[in-house]
């Protein structure tokens, strides 16, 4: 079984400086239909301005995956980590018992176009931690990178819950599948292009639960970029 939930039917803002859509609730955008799937709470969908971002916050218990589309986004946080992450590069942060920290665009006339997906952890209280890895999903197109994990198999970042996020730019004529195991969920969210998705035409922002499925099936006759969680 599969729900789809379109890119339009999204909670939008624009505040002139940042341009955001919520597939979940979040913030001032507040629907009860959609509070999450699974162990996947948040999925913003940002365009940050030039210079423009988030100042100093804090976050508890949550799991915080930033994966910028184009442009960089600086990070710094109260564990002591400044860096920029850019396309290709995956971050990861614990808030756990406590964490401040800040996103900004650096560029004086480019906008950043990021991704931040939110995770439930599997516990409270966990050691805040950051961590970030470049992976080769330009490079090494036409299948899905493993990026997350619950245990930091092959060389992805780990999170602190039952929980796969894999990731893939796709070409003309690609077709990826990620088997799922009995009793497993999948998240779909297109980041960019047009994919198929186990039957199903998806455009970019679009978003699809699957269920009772053997496994995701994802096809495109041009391009696309697609993040598919694996949850339990």
């Amino acid at each position: 079984m599969m729900r789809i939930r379109r890119a339009h039917e999204r909670g939008t803002f624009d505040h002139g400086w940042l341009k955001s859509a919520h597939t979940f609730s979040f913030g001032h955008y507040q629907d009860p239909e959609h509070m999450g799937f699974r162990a996947l709470r948040v999925i913003n969908d940002d365009i940050v301005g030039p210079g423009e971002g988030f100042g100093e916050h804090p976050h508890r218990d949550m799991e915080i995956i930033t994966y910028p589309l184009s442009g960089a986004v600086r990070h710094r946080d109260s564990l002591g980590n400044e860096e920029d992450i850019t396309h290709g590069m995956i971050q990861r942060m614990t808030a756990g018992r406590g964490i401040r920290h800040s996103e900004f665009n650096p560029s004086p006339d480019e906008p950043t176009h990021l991704l931040q997906m939110w995770i439930l952890p599997d516990a409270t209280g966990h050691q805040p931690e950051h961590e970030s890895k470049t992976f080769p999903i330009s490079e090494e197109t036409g299948r899905l990178h493993l990026l997350a994990s619950g245990d930091g198999r092959d060389g992805s970042l780990r999170i602190h819950q039952d929980a796969d996020l894999h990731a893939g730019v796709l070409g003309a004529g690609d077709r990826v599948a990620l088997p799922l195991r009995p009793g497993r969920h999948a998240w779909v969210h297109v980041a960019r292009g047009s994919v198929v998705v186990n039957g199903e035409p998806l455009a970019p922002g679009d978003g699809a639960a699957i269920t009772d499925e053997p496994s995701v099936v994802i096809a495109t006759d041009d391009s696309g970029e697609v993040l598919v969680f694996d949850l339990a």
